[in-house]
């Protein structure tokens, strides 16, 4: 069993990566872009990072393919695959790489689905969230990865556990 942490977003708010990182303890981290923050920002040592469309740190990877606890994650913002208006593109991608899971922001909108045996996550924006769940005032995911399951919960800017939104998923 794994945990991972998944981020994005945050548009310069440093100090909620620390709290973050600091509270979780995850086995792996994620950002999916839109940090503002250099490459080399010591926040970014161990974590899997790429590049959002307002990240002018062209030294950020735009995707990443990492193979964490035996399974192939696609790591993208999702502004070059339209994530704006539906999924399709992000899926063709992360079929391409055989994906397991992929991670994107860009939305500020948090949302996950298993799509043909794929795990598809968006944590939403830590700092600046959009839509339905906005009112929560910024939001990351966890993942628990299990050899049968996804496990994901939802948290707050503060690191608390937003009920309704807790979803397992069945891994194929």
């Amino acid at each position: 069993m794994a945990r991972w942490l998944v981020i994005s977003d945050n548009h310069g708010d440093r100090a909620i990566l620390e709290t973050l990182k600091h509270q979780f303890h995850a086995d792996a981290v994620f950002h999916c872009g839109d940090s503002e923050l250099a490459v080399d920002d010591p926040w970014f040592t161990g974590v899997a990072a790429v590049r959002g469309n307002m990240d002018s740190d062209d030294r950020f990877p735009l995707v990443l393919t990492p193979e964490v606890n035996g399974c192939r994650v696609l790591l993208a913002h999702g502004h070059r695959d339209a994530v704006n208006w539906d999924l399709t593109k992000l899926a063709l991608h992360a079929q391409s790489v055989g994906a397991q899971a992929a991670f994107y922001g860009h939305t500020h909108e948090l949302a996950v689905e298993m799509v043909a045996g794929c795990l598809f996550l968006n944590p939403g924006s830590i700092s600046q969230p959009r839509g339905e769940f906005r009112q929560l005032g910024g939001t990351c995911a966890v993942v628990t990865v299990t050899p049968d399951q996804w496990q994901v919960q939802y948290y707050t800017r503060d690191a608390h556990p937003v009920t309704k939104l807790h979803f397992t998923f069945d891994r194929q």
